[in-house]
């Protein structure tokens, strides 16, 4: 994994299908929302994994089915546009919903691109607030002081799924993402900002 960008993941900005398997990231807790995240975990492990030997399609090929299933995608899209969504024609709502499954895969693909001993650990001691759940987890690099990240939870379709990301317990990805594309959308709508999604995509994705 490259540390210095995983700031940028989180900030910025998702086991499934795996190249290699890998164990349980941690005894998670019976908490579905803690199982949920624990097996976005292991995903992720198994694309550091499989690394550079299947490039970044390869491991964006693999976490795409994670991402699908631990994320909330179409509320976090929402949430990021703002109360501007619902005057968007439904075609362009789920473009734009596209676009920001594939940057959010992308994203993944291109930071967690490699494996240096790195482990996961999710807090079995999982936060209710209303309607949602919060799960935290650490990624223990070797050397290195862990990362924190906070998954804000909801259910969905009768799972829980995550709805924001928190980088070191403070930085909302969403919160993040807002600030990011209204400029965009002032300036050209839902089509430059499903644009401005893909061409993040690519660069990513290179």
């Amino acid at each position: 994994m490259k540390k210095t960008k995983m700031a940028g993941l989180v900030a910025g900005a998702m086991a499934a299908l795996l190249l290699l398997p890998a164990a349980p990231t941690s005894a998670a807790s019976a908490d579905p929302a803690a199982i949920q995240v624990d097996g976005f975990d292991g995903a992720l492990l198994g694309a550091m994994k499989a690394g550079k030997a299947v490039g970044v399609q390869g491991r964006y090929r693999t976490l795409a089915p994670a991402v699908a299933r631990a994320f909330d995608i179409p509320t976090m899209i929402r949430f990021a546009v703002g109360p501007g969504w619902s005057a968007i024609p439904a075609a362009q709502q789920q473009s734009l919903t596209d676009a920001f499954e594939r940057l959010t895969v992308a994203s993944y693909a291109h930071n967690f691109d490699s494996f240096s001993g790195e482990r996961f650990e999710v807090d079995p001691n999982v936060v209710t607030r209303g309607p949602d759940k919060v799960v935290q987890t650490r990624i223990f690099p070797v050397g290195a002081a862990p990362v924190v990240i906070s998954y804000r939870m909801r259910q969905s379709g009768g799972a829980w799924k995550i709805i924001d990301v928190f980088y070191n317990g403070s930085i909302s990805q969403l919160t993040t993402r807002r600030a990011d594309f209204s400029a965009t959308l002032a300036h050209g709508g839902a089509p430059a900002l499903i644009a401005h999604l893909n061409a993040l995509a690519d660069k990513q994705l290179k």
